[in-house]
């Protein structure tokens, strides 16, 4: 089955409802030996292009993800990054601000660690928490001293606009912003929470603020329904992931990926004349 990652791309100015998108999709793998040389294939495809991106030494790929505890991030970044070089990708987790961060306006932390030209740069979660938890819990907001404090509405208009203005001008010089929402059912995410307290390797993973963070299942779907509305763009588009089969979820994220970097048209640089010499030179020495 072919993956179209059309079908997962939120449209800009689009009105999304999250109920009217699915979280779990008919598998696009048949087998768990399928699935493996499937996500193989893409690995495969993704070192060759992270190869191109790094020797082009032109643009720079951001992928950020945003998603509800225990939907897969961390695998879906382990899985579908496996094969890249290390020193061509950065991963930056994001959370609580410290004491030093709140003293920045809310982007000033995350623009920090974006990615150099010929790299890759991944963020788990994001600057998009500051339009997320921080207006689930409005009382985050009071401590970073925001002026005038909370407007209402207002203030997250405004961040949306902020977001906007920011990935429209890293577009402009040369990176390119893609934005995954991978998209967990509540009965899903139960189910994965029961597993991390069943499994003692998987103890550490869960503690009572997951359980809490429960309650406002709601709040959050409509923080990031509005989110997903005001910030997918042409050029920083929003991908909502069916999450609830972690490999799909695998599967999809790896081909958005493989096409965002195909679409750069990269190719490795062309020597120039004097480079050429140089070579025939050094050729000529070896070969003695």
């Amino acid at each position: 089955m072919k993956i179209d990652a059309d079908d997962y791309q939120v449209r800009e100015s689009q009105p999304v409802d999250l109920k009217k998108w699915p979280t779990a999709v008919k598998a696009v793998y048949k087998s768990d030996k399928q699935y493996r040389k499937l996500l193989a294939e893409h690995v495969q495809q993704l070192s060759d292009l992270q190869q191109l991106l790094y020797a082009a030494n032109q643009y720079s790929i951001l992928l950020i993800f945003q998603a509800m505890d225990a939907a897969g991030k961390d695998g879906a970044i382990q899985h579908v990054m496996s094969g890249v070089n290390p020193q061509g990708c950065q991963v930056y987790s994001f959370k609580h601000p410290s004491a030093e961060e709140l003293q920045h306006d809310f982007l000033w932390r995350t623009t920090r660690n974006l990615p150099e030209r010929g790299r890759i740069g991944i963020f788990n979660r994001s600057y998009y928490e500051e339009v997320l938890i921080v207006r689930v819990h409005a009382e985050l907001l009071r401590t970073e001293g925001v002026p005038g404090g909370s407007e209402g509405r207002k203030i997250w208009k405004t961040r949306f606009q902020s977001i906007r203005n920011l990935e429209e001008h890293l577009y402009r010089n040369g990176t390119r912003v893609v934005k995954f929402f991978l998209h967990l059912s509540k009965e899903e995410q139960r189910r994965r929470f029961l597993e991390r307290i069943d499994a003692p390797s998987k103890n550490w993973k869960f503690s009572l603020a997951d359980i809490e963070e429960r309650q406002y299942w709601k709040q959050y779907a409509e923080a990031y329904e509005d989110c997903l509305q005001a910030t997918s763009t042409k050029h920083s588009p929003w991908f909502v992931v069916p999450a609830d089969d972690k490999r799909n979820a695998r599967l999809i994220v790896s081909q958005v990926v493989v096409n965002a970097l195909s679409a750069l048209k990269l190719a490795y640089p062309e020597a120039t004349p004097q480079r050429r010499r140089e070579l025939k030179i050094l050729r000529a020495r070896l070969a003695e």
